[in-house]
């Protein structure tokens, strides 16, 4: 299965997974203007809140050297929403979850929209192509900037080994 087919399996859950990653590490005003131009002109389809967008807090946990015993870091502020798409009489309805870091609400609901379209096979492959990828290139496009300005401030230390003649 490649990572742009519909869900079906546990390689499916892990694409799944993979575009949700995608769909939280996305700005709001990016994931407005990608989702808009993936949907084409169409109006959203419409939904049933299941979990209305809220706010709380998660606790952070963090392991000392990444490999130690687990310790609480602190607490983050998250948003989480869960949506049901309105199907039509006799299909089943898609459920679609969001949840990331910080307070945004519309952020939330959009990735909820998202992540219950892509799971219906018939749009798929449209969305994932539309909306997905370019999310991807977008997040990759700002990694490498931040890798950039992060390296130019890289200092590098040599010693000097002296040798008794």
């Amino acid at each position: 299965m490649n990572a742009s087919s519909a869900p079906s399996s546990a390689a499916g859950s892990a694409a799944r997974r993979a575009w949700m990653a995608v769909l939280a590490r996305t700005p709001r005003a990016d994931l407005e203007a990608a989702f808009a131009a993936a949907l084409g002109g169409e109006p959203a389809p419409s939904f049933d809140w299941l979990r209305a967008p809220q706010t709380g807090l998660a606790m952070v946990r963090g392991r000392v050297g990444g490999t130690g015993n687990a310790f609480n870091l602190g607490e983050a502020t998250v948003t989480r929403a869960t949506l049901r798409l309105r199907a039509p009489h006799g299909q089943a309805a898609t459920v679609g979850v969001a949840c990331h870091l910080g307070r945004d609400k519309r952020r939330a609901e959009l990735a909820a929209l998202a992540d219950a379209l892509l799971q219906q096979p018939e749009r798929h492959e449209r969305l994932h192509a539309q909306l997905i990828e370019p999310l991807i290139a977008r997040l990759e496009g700002i990694r490498a900037a931040r890798r950039d300005d992060t390296a130019s401030t890289k200092v590098e230390f040599f010693t000097m080994v002296r040798g008794d003649a």
